[in-house]
């Protein structure tokens, strides 16, 4: 930016490059709409009111909002690299994004942040991170890397990185791990904020969390739990993803008075809402069907993350911003029509622009070491019972349950009349060959397995099936592919998609992997699955931060306790 050519041009010295006219600005500093023309030059917002222009863009009475913003997102869970993301988003209305690169880095450690960063450049969008901070998420499974705040310091003075990443590991803080406070210090030296993550804290825990630095939270499921978290200085960002979505719980706690304090996000979206349902727009759509003020959804996806994360040149129509813009018919119903980054038209009518071009991609390391020969899905009978993960729907906590085994020729095996399916975890980073086993009720699997190389948060392949045949199967396909999804029955594989960037993303279109995503689905569909998207449930039940139980390469991990507990009991 050339600021001698931006004074000049704001004080009307010279022609601005574009003047929008007879538009309706949505100002989310002031809450009001206002019509008044406002000029942009160099991709700057430089004035407001009548300009001598290069170009004139007459919006015919249309809104004009600052682009969106998401505040919490993993790039990786829309399994497509970071310049078929941006093209995705895009058309949507997103215009910045604070990326949380935590499942890349669980796989390639600093490696996979710098192969972020440098794939980040000449995007069309803001494409900003926040520094993994949990990796691994805990000592309960086996990840790729390991990260201290030392391996991170380096990242902070990054002109993208602009926070650290949700702090997982709540525990670790409450109790003073060194290493964890270590990261939350150096954060803050480089006046970082500090996102949380810690999903039912409460009380002095929750105090004792908060105290140590922590900022945001993005796991809150009900509104009580927003309220005491803001309440005690917590910024709050609304979740409204593919496995999680709690929109419609946290509603109740948003009004004129605690909005400014709340954030959208998405944390994972997979291909299919990403195209079917939009982005950070349609969470704004549906908190305005619902009843919010547009005005206060739109400042909720604009001003409020720019604040929060301190991205000045962003989140409102304001001079010496940038002219990061949407365009849209109806207030109460915004369905982006046009987008403007940096004062350039990039996308129209749900497509990006032909003149924007794609950044090549970086090159990245192989990340599948799995030695197929000595995998063994097997678990000997104990004369107990045992523990059974269970599934709560359109959530990613689960409950634990404790049920008689099913016992055939000495092994402990699955029952699909049942819904009872076997499940592992097979470690993939070639660090030591672990194979966690165990059970889970909610899938509704009637035949076949169900694999993938996506499972936060350190990525080991996990397979749920009805067979030990079809679970190997399955697995091998996933291997093959140097990672990916696999849907397999009678010991062949019906459906695949592969993700070769770090068993996480694909360099396809978005609309490509949605495809092949939903190919997968309707199979699993077939298979008698009962979920509307198994493969992002399946995703989650190797997460050991999140309630209940879960399985990892370790074995199952009992959350509220934070340790590795026996299958039977």
């Amino acid at each position: 930016m050339n600021m001698s050519e931006i004074i000049k041009a704001a004080h009307g010295e010279k022609p601005v490059d574009v003047l929008f006219t007879n538009g309706r600005m949505v100002n989310v500093l002031t809450g009001e709409i206002e019509q008044q023309p406002f000029a942009i030059n160099d991709g700057i917002i430089v004035g407001f009111g009548q300009y001598k222009a290069k170009k004139t863009v007459d919006l015919n009475k249309r809104f004009v909002a600052p682009g969106f913003i998401d505040s919490h997102v993993h790039i990786e869970s829309a399994m497509t690299c970071i310049s078929e993301f941006a093209r995705a988003v895009v058309v949507h209305g997103t215009t910045a994004v604070a990326a949380d690169p935590h499942e890349i880095a669980n796989v390639l450690g600093s490696e996979g942040i710098s192969y972020m960063l440098q794939a980040a450049e000449a995007q069309p969008i803001n494409i900003f991170f926040t520094l993994p901070s949990c990796v691994p998420a805990t000592d309960m499974e086996t990840a790729g890397a390991r990260l201290t705040a030392e391996d991170l310091e380096p990242f902070l003075n990054h002109k993208r990185i602009v926070a650290l990443a949700e702090m997982m590991n709540y525990p670790g803080v409450i109790n003073g791990d060194p290493d964890v406070l270590a990261k939350i210090s150096s954060a803050k030296e480089h006046r970082k904020p500090v996102d949380g993550h810690a999903p039912g804290l409460q009380g002095p825990a929750l105090n004792a969390y908060i105290a140590a630095g922590i900022q945001s939270d993005h796991e809150c499921t009900t509104a009580q739990e927003a309220r005491e978290k803001m309440a005690a200085g917590m910024h709050i960002m609304i979740r409204q993803g593919t496995g999680a979505k709690n929109l419609k719980a946290l509603l109740e706690a948003v009004n004129e008075r605690t909005a400014r304090r709340m954030m959208w996000c998405t944390d994972d979206r997979h291909p299919h809402d990403l195209v079917a349902e939009g982005h950070i727009d349609s969470i704004v759509r549906e908190a305005i069907q619902s009843g919010l003020d547009p005005i206060l959804a739109i400042q909720m996806a604009t001003l409020n993350p720019a604040e929060y994360f301190r991205l000045d040149h962003l989140g409102a129509i304001a001079l010496g911003r940038h002219a990061d813009v949407v365009i849209f018919s109806d207030l109460k119903k915004p369905v982006i029509e046009q987008v403007y980054c940096r004062g350039v038209l990039t996308a129209e009518n749900g497509k990006m622009l032909p003149h924007i071009q794609t950044p090549a991609s970086a090159s990245i390391a192989p990340s599948m070491h799995v030695d197929l020969q000595q995998v063994d899905f097997t678990i000997p009978a104990e004369e107990k019972n045992m523990r059974v993960i269970e599934l709560v729907s359109d959530q990613l906590i689960t409950h634990e349950r404790i049920e008689k085994p099913v016992v055939k020729s000495g092994q402990a095996i699955g029952d699909p009349s049942k819904d009872l399916l076997k499940m592992a975890v097979v470690e993939r980073h070639g660090k030591n060959g672990n194979i966690g086993m165990g059970f889970v009720k909610g899938f509704g699997l009637k035949r076949g397995a169900l694999a993938s190389s996506v499972a936060h948060d350190s990525h080991n392949i996990i397979i749920v099936g009805t067979t030990d045949a079809d679970m190997h199967v399955a697995l091998q396909a996933v291997v093959q592919m140097g990672g990916g999804l696999a849907a397999a029955t009678d010991q062949e594989v019906l459906a695949r998609l592969a993700l070769p960037l770090a068993g996480l993303m694909s360099f396809e279109p978005v609309i490509d992997v949605r495809q092949q995503l939903d190919g997968l689905i309707n199979i699993a569909h077939q298979m008698g699955c009962t979920l509307s998207d198994p493969f992002m449930t399946l995703s989650f039940l190797a997460l050991p931060v999140i309630p209940a139980l879960k399985l990892t390469d370790q074995g199952l991990i009992d959350v509220n306790k934070f340790e590795v507990v026996p299958l039977f009991v």
